[in-house]
């Protein structure tokens, strides 16, 4: 469920949301509840790093319109409410880079 999930909020996002604060964001991974009634969508920006809070609160502001879409698109009674996270694990990998290099030339 949660691959079907992100892949229809990603169509979502590039096709039919029209908010200049989400710009180009990809969508990691997503989390379903067992019950289904809860997802957690995590997204990190495309390219250059975006305000955090500003993509959030885009796509929270999109979240009613998302969740409609994906009751309709899945055939589903009640759609799974939605909470978009912010993926920190690029910024960490980029953290752990920076240190590995330092440790391998200190001359930087």
């Amino acid at each position: 469920m949660a691959g079907t999930l992100l892949k229809l909020v990603s169509e979502l996002l590039t096709k039919e949301v029209n908010d200049p604060r989400i710009g180009n964001v990809t969508l990691t991974s997503a989390e379903v509840s067992r019950d289904l009634k809860t997802a957690r969508i995590y997204v990190s920006p495309l390219g250059a790093q975006g305000e955090k809070t500003e993509i959030l609160s885009g796509l929270k502001s999109a979240t009613g319109f998302i969740r409609t879409r994906i009751a309709r698109e899945l055939r589903l009674r009640f759609a799974p409410a939605i909470e978009f996270v912010y993926d920190e694990t690029p910024d960490h990998a980029r953290r752990i880079e920076d240190l590995l290099k330092q440790v391998k030339d200190p001359s930087d």
